[in-house]
């Protein structure tokens, strides 16, 4: 059985190296993340060079996975990717890595739920999607819980998304 097919959304600045490390636990295929130039390149085509992408990234995805750092919540373009997957019926799950370390080695502070004051179609979405905070303070226990989890987690997203109409 091949891998599922994952799209990660995420603040690329803060928490680009948390999100390697969940990557490369190696349960799903996803996107590859842009290097800093190319993502620089995107932005000054401007909001719809930046919407075709993210468009083109989420194509052919069961499931987006929202890992939630310390300014995640509020972000333009987080908000447009979970709303974009909520309306493409893919499952949608968020994962807390605030204490997973960064570049610098250091853990960051817990973000707010990026879910809440969201809705779709009239759905509030914080009722719907589930987010999962491991409740370790090492960051090795931390990547390891979120190892052993997070297939789990994904295909908990997809059915409760299938569940809805």
């Amino acid at each position: 059985m091949s891998k599922r097919q994952v799209f990660y959304s995420f603040h690329y600045k803060l928490d680009v190296w948390r999100f390697h490390q969940v990557r490369n636990m190696g349960k799903f295929e996803g996107n590859e993340p842009l290097s800093p130039n190319k993502w620089e390149e995107i932005k000054k085509n401007g909001d719809q060079a930046i919407q075709e992408w993210i468009d083109d990234n989420l194509k052919y995805r069961s499931c987006t996975i929202v890992l939630i750092g310390e300014k995640t919540a509020g972000r333009k373009w987080i908000e447009y990717e979970i709303k974009k997957s909520f309306k493409d019926k893919k499952g949608i799950v968020g994962i807390y890595i605030h204490n997973l370390f960064g570049g610098d080695a250091k853990k960051s502070n817990k973000g707010k739920n990026p879910f809440e004051g969201l809705n779709v179609d009239g759905r509030n979405l914080v009722s719907i999607i589930k987010c999962y905070d491991p409740l370790f303070t090492l960051s090795t226990d931390v990547y390891g819980h979120i190892k052993k989890h997070i297939k789990e987690w994904v295909e908990e997203a997809i059915r409760i998304r299938n569940t809805l109409s």
